[in-house]
């Protein structure tokens, strides 16, 4: 994919899962910030490209790179492939990292079965787990990492048990890197978006109206969350003004279930 020559040094954040939803509101959000962006995405190559042409419009450099979090014997390969389109920008290494890529499957406690778990392991947990530590050579002295997680790991809503529990183990991921990367100076925190209208999940916020209705009965603010809503919120905690922040769980989810 072409790349639009940056006026001026920006940081670059690395961020997965980035050709929709929130991925694509968080990367738009990095480059308004003044970010170069580089977004992985596992299937979407269009709609990644899209995001591509957003972001250049926006005057800042962007690249899309394929990678399927959930297979992390590929991982070594992906960041092979990262560490030379950043030396087509002159570059060796990435200031920040968002681990956005997720999916979401809906399946009582009593239901859910050992592939659909072994499929969350492997993307919400596995799959960030040993990306991030793949990447640590990459990742630069001062830097940040924000992991996504979910309100879910707050409230408790049926047929999510196997997925909550993931973004739960997370939290705790966020905690143990803050503590192990601090001696790097790299901040890691994690953001918890509550029900916003995207296609996850099968779209159920943004497409049922029984449940949109019941959300925003339930949310403080009095509507479902939009993916603006969270963009800016990772946006927020990458920027200079929040260097201070480490090793905290934000939660944007307009005060559902208070």
């Amino acid at each position: 994919m072409s790349v639009t020559p940056s006026t001026s040094p920006a940081p670059i954040t690395l961020l997965t899962g980035g050709s929709r939803g929130l991925g694509r509101d968080t990367s738009l959000a990095l480059a308004r910030q003044g970010h170069d962006v580089v977004l992985t995405y596992r299937s979407r190559e269009r709609e990644a490209a899209a995001v591509v042409a957003d972001i250049e419009a926006l005057g800042r450099r962007a690249l899309a790179l394929p990678l399927d979090v959930a297979r992390s014997d590929d991982v070594p390969a992906f960041v092979e492939r990262l560490r030379a389109a950043l030396q087509g920008w002159g570059a060796t290494r990435i200031d920040h990292l968002v681990n956005n890529a997720g999916i979401g499957i809906h399946a009582a406690f009593a239901d859910t079965t050992r592939e659909q778990f072994d499929t969350l392991v492997d993307v919400h947990l596995k799959g960030p787990f040993f990306l991030t530590q793949a990447l640590l050579p990459l990742i630069a002295d001062g830097g940040r990492i924000v992991n996504i997680s979910s309100g879910l790991a707050r409230f408790c809503l049926p047929g999510f048990a196997a997925y909550a529990a993931m973004k739960g183990a997370i939290e705790v991921l966020t905690r143990y890197q803050a503590k192990e990367l601090g001696a790097r100076g790299i901040a890691v925190n994690t953001v918890a978006p509550g029900a916003i209208e995207t296609d996850f999940g099968g779209g159920a916020v943004r497409d049922d109206a029984e449940t949109n209705a019941f959300i925003a009965s339930q949310t403080a603010l009095g509507r479902t969350g939009q993916p603006e809503d969270i963009g800016g919120v990772v946006a927020s905690l990458l920027s200079p003004a929040n260097r201070w922040i480490n090793a905290q769980r934000i939660e944007a989810s307009g005060g559902m279930f208070l």
